[in-house]
């Protein structure tokens, strides 16, 4: 589709959520050219997320329909709006949820990476509209969090694109414009992880929990030792697990636990640097955070919690070291229940605090996560397990709900043989061996 103009309509594929939960539907839609400060991105791939999963789900605001879901991709840039100065045609970038403007105060802080210049929020960060329509009846879709990568094109503002340097492979950058970022951003920008220190990682729930979002209100019945069998986790927070871990590990970490209870997960856990495992269910009348007090000897230095429980917080945050020990939360709790810590063990020295996209600002640290994929200092290849057709998404999301992989990467179509790849890793449509 030649098309290379900031004046035109495109028409592509893109799935789109028409109701809640139901699988996607290929349609043919109408992408609007970028506007001023705008970006018009050709998707080469793009995979799934636990938040997208999150989102298709939800039957009133935040969730919407119909949308176009998808935010972790890569792309090559197809046309610019007035007032791009920073990518040019034929650029390959990573369109990124979190914004930065570089003008802002946030943005110009070294403490913060939430830009406050261009807030997320529903449609394109300038003026809350859309850029999607249906091409038969002109019926706006809605954009999703600045992205929209379920879709063969695409517009994002420029403040959420990042260019990417030649020799990383488009399936690999595609994962630095989201989980990879947020959990090697936790352990790099947010927690400061230092060598030798001690880390627990609190990871995902039981395989029967893989597709629940209950309430943290019925973990009040959970077993005392087993903080996660009631939770509102899913499988597919155990990337941002891994991700914590390997994050860990290039900082230097002596001692890295993992708290989980699928025992499946030990062993890539090991490869990515988990030095110790925890399983819930073998702790006997033990607390987790007992079991991680003798392990450390008094607790951990770094505790991070990816699952969005509640009690697992509370938890993690009792695995925490007296005097400095330090709680990272990342997982999102989809029933909002108040995470319970009694003033008197704040007094004691440890700290809780919240992670946001790793505390990475996109456009600096994205390259240099990059660098050290090149480098060989980052691990990416283990997080695809699986590679499918962009028409296959609603395999993708099944394999994804029901716990089956990492992160299953999407490629349109072509994209893989007309020389836009890096390398053909045939892995196609099939588990990593």
């Amino acid at each position: 589709m030649e098309q290379n103009t900031a004046t035109k309509p495109i028409r592509c594929k893109a799935a789109v959520s028409k109701v809640a939960g139901q699988p996607l539907e290929m349609e043919e839609v109408e992408v609007a050219p970028p506007r001023a400060h705008e970006v018009g991105i050709r998707i080469l791939c793009t995979s799934l997320c636990h938040t997208d999963v999150t989102f298709w789900r939800m039957k009133d605001f935040p969730g919407q329909h119909p949308i176009i879901l998808g935010h972790e991709a890569a792309g090559v840039v197809e046309s610019v709006g007035e007032h791009v100065h920073e990518v040019a045609v034929g650029d390959t970038v990573v369109p990124v949820f979190s914004a930065q403007c570089g003008d802002c105060p946030d943005c110009l802080s070294d403490r913060s990476n939430i830009c406050s210049g261009l807030p997320a929020g529903p449609g394109m960060p300038r003026d809350g509209t859309t850029r999607f329509s249906f091409a038969a009846t002109g019926e706006p879709i809605h954009n999703f969090i600045g992205v929209s990568s379920f879709t063969e094109y695409t517009v994002v503002d420029v403040s959420n694109v990042v260019r990417i340097g030649p020799g990383v492979p488009p399936e690999k950058a595609c994962l630095l414009s989201c989980g990879v970022s947020t959990g090697v951003g936790a352990a790099w920008k947010v927690a400061a992880v230092e060598p030798g220190s001690s880390v627990a990682v609190f990871g995902l729930g039981v395989v029967g929990l893989a597709v629940t979002f209950d309430d943290d209100t019925s973990e009040s019945h959970a077993p005392a030792n087993n903080v996660m069998s009631g939770s509102s986790c899913r499988l597919e927070c155990w990337p941002d697990v891994l991700v914590v871990a390997q994050g860990c590990r290039m900082r230097g970490a002596k001692q890295i636990i993992g708290v989980d209870l699928n025992p499946e997960k030990r062993d890539i856990g090991k490869r990515l640097g988990i030095t110790d495992f925890i399983n819930p269910n073998d702790t006997g009348e033990k607390a987790v955070s007992e079991v991680v007090k003798e392990m450390t000897g008094g607790g951990a230095d770094y505790c991070f919690e990816c699952i969005g429980s509640t009690s697992a917080m509370a938890e993690a945050f009792q695995s925490s070291r007296k005097g400095w020990g330090k709680t990272i939360v990342l997982g999102v709790s989809s029933g909002g229940a108040p995470m319970s810590i009694p003033p008197h063990d704040i007094l004691w020295g440890r700290s809780v605090v919240g992670s946001l996209f790793g505390g990475l600002k996109p456009k600096t640290d994205i390259p240099i996560l990059a660098q050290k994929y090149l480098d060989e200092e980052l691990e990416l290849d283990e997080f695809v397990t699986h590679e499918m057709g962009f028409h296959d998404i609603n395999a993708a999301f099944e394999l994804l709900t029901q716990g089956k992989c990492l992160r299953c990467i999407l490629w349109m179509d072509g994209a893989r043989e007309n020389g836009s790849v890096g390398v053909e890793n045939g892995r196609a449509c099939k588990a990593k061996a």
